[in-house]
């Protein structure tokens, strides 16, 4: 017994914090060799405004930082069942709102509308559905595919529906052979 505390005391000497010891500090590293350090005079200037940004031949000034746009409205509700809504107008003319469902099969269901003002002045409105088929926006600014300019050639109808007979033949075929293989052989004998 004597024994077992004497190793009880000496676990708990060993174990305790020694503090004659200083901690030691964490390393420092080392710096990258040519390279310094600038804190940043402005966190954001918007693209091709930073003197980096421009080409070194170039002695134009940098641009001036664009001011920031204010948000004016951002109304988002989530609901307990996944719906979703979301509101959202700034000061320079984008809205957006869009709502979003899950189907009976748990696909995402999102509608909305989005609009804003083109360079050249216009305001282009875009309206979307993206469900479990794709993507689909409309909108007066997207490009049209033009009609086909020309009838199909002889040629090019007699080839389609050569290819659509041998896929009916192929079909008709393996058709065929499965049910060969799901007919039962008689090739089995009687026991000897």
């Amino acid at each position: 017994m004597r024994a077992v505390v004497l190793a009880l005391l000496v676990a708990v000497a060993i174990a305790a914090p020694q503090y004659g010891y200083p901690t030691p500090a964490p390393p420092t590293p080392t710096p990258t060799p040519g390279y310094t350090y600038q804190e940043p005079e402005q966190t954001y200037l918007a693209p091709g405004t930073r003197a980096e940004d421009s080409k070194e031949d170039s002695a134009e000034e940098p641009e001036a930082p664009v001011e920031s746009v204010p948000i004016l409205k951002d109304e988002r509700v989530n609901n307990e069942d996944g719906s979703y809504t979301v509101d959202v107008e700034t000061g320079n003319g984008i809205e957006l709102a869009e709502a979003g469902t899950l189907s009976s099969n748990g696909t995402a269901i999102k509608t909305g509308q989005y609009s804003y003002t083109a360079p050249d002045g216009s305001v282009i409105e875009v309206k979307f559905v993206a469900d479990e088929n794709g993507f689909q926006a409309e909108s007066d600014a997207l490009p049209v595919a033009p009609e086909f300019p020309h009838e199909i050639p002889e040629f090019v109808l007699r080839q389609i529906e050569f290819a659509a007979e041998e896929d009916a033949r192929a079909a008709a075929e393996a058709e065929a052979a499965l049910k060969a293989a799901e007919t039962p052989t008689n090739l089995y004998g009687q026991p000897q």
